[in-house]
């Protein structure tokens, strides 16, 4: 073994010498090995020429699976989901070439396959980012969503960024059940230089409300009517219904509205988003997501769960407290946040 010890030659690919010589397989055969302490410490002490090279680790890796079994590893990709469970075979090949860093190949595999199926997902059940307003005026715009999610926030946002391109908007306060929430609006509208139609009374019902501002808006030629509605718990089922009442008072002013139904989901919730966006899909329909305080430590991950199963899209995600911080969805840099 002069050679593999001499300083001034590189053997590429070396196997560890095993304590007794095993039976010989089948020629072609595909021996799979377990990752065993004594098998990560044998791959430990010898290192493949690709890996010890110094360019960039996917060259390397491209040149080492066309040296030694590029169609192999092609097959094993086909038709695979991109799961831990599934890179275990790339991991046995892996080992079975004696590369060293095997667990580092495959964490970085890993997470770029991870990384291309999410953004797959979300391109592809969640396509159609952009509001869908249709060509009748006014286009009607429902928020809704639990309470403190950012709800009427994130719609004096929105109202910035149409205004922004010329939009002529209207707010309607339908949050009747929160006290301060129509003036909490009605500093939205003198923000963003917006009308907005508030309850006549105390006793006033969000539906109608909302009718009158959808009446409002089409007497006047408003081009966007921007209702809030009530912050409730997905788990309430008389103010869910109310939701109801708000829709049918909409269509009866305008047939077909509201054009959009957006659910605002906060980044910070995790998993129980996913319960709230069924809640809310099954009683009115949504027809796309804000997920918002991103600003923070949360990613928002979760979400994808939510496109996965409901196949609705993210519209847009607040990313701060400004005026300014309700961006369109973009899936890319949103993957990209998740795995930074």
């Amino acid at each position: 073994m002069a050679a593999a010890s001499s300083s001034s030659r590189l053997v590429p690919f070396l196997s560890p010498p095993p304590p007794t010589p095993p039976a010989k397989p089948p020629s072609g055969a595909f021996l799979p090995l377990r990752r065993t302490t004594a098998a990560a410490a044998a791959a430990a002490r010898f290192r493949c020429a690709a890996a010890s090279g110094q360019t960039g680790f996917f060259t390397r890796l491209g040149r080492l699976i066309k040296e030694k079994a590029k169609s192999d590893v092609e097959k094993l990709f086909s038709g695979f989901s991109k799961t831990r469970e599934n890179l275990a075979v790339v991991d046995e090949l892996l080992l079975y070439w004696n590369l060293a860093d095997t667990d580092r190949v495959l964490d970085e595999l890993e997470e770029d396959a991870l990384k291309r199926c999410v953004l797959e997902l979300l391109t592809n059940k969640g396509s159609k980012t952009e509001l869908q307003l249709g060509f009748r005026k006014p286009a009607v715009i429902m928020v809704v969503g639990v309470n403190g999610g950012g709800k009427t926030t994130s719609l004096g946002k929105l109202a910035h960024r149409l205004k922004k391109e010329g939009v002529k908007v209207l707010l309607a306060a339908g949050d009747t059940f929160r006290a301060a929430a129509s003036e909490q609006l009605e500093i939205w509208a003198e923000r963003t230089g917006s009308e907005i139609v508030v309850a006549e009374g105390e006793k006033a019902k969000a539906p109608s409300v909302l009718s009158q501002a959808v009446k409002r808006g089409k007497e006047q030629g408003y081009d966007v009517v921007l209702c809030d509605t009530s912050g409730r718990l997905h788990t309430n089922y008389s103010l869910m219904e109310e939701l109801v009442s708000c829709k049918k008072a909409v269509a009866k002013v305008i047939p077909g509205a509201p054009n959009e139904i957006l659910l605002v989901l906060d980044g910070t919730t995790g998993l129980n988003m996913l319960q709230q966006a069924r809640e809310f899909n099954d009683v009115v329909g949504v027809t796309g997501f804000i997920l918002t305080k991103l600003d923070g430590s949360a990613r928002g991950g979760c979400v994808v769960s939510v496109v996965d199963e409901l196949g609705i899209p993210v519209k847009f995600v607040g990313v701060g407290e400004g005026v300014d911080d309700l961006q369109p969805f973009d899936a890319e840099a949103f993957v990209n946040a998740i795995f930074p």
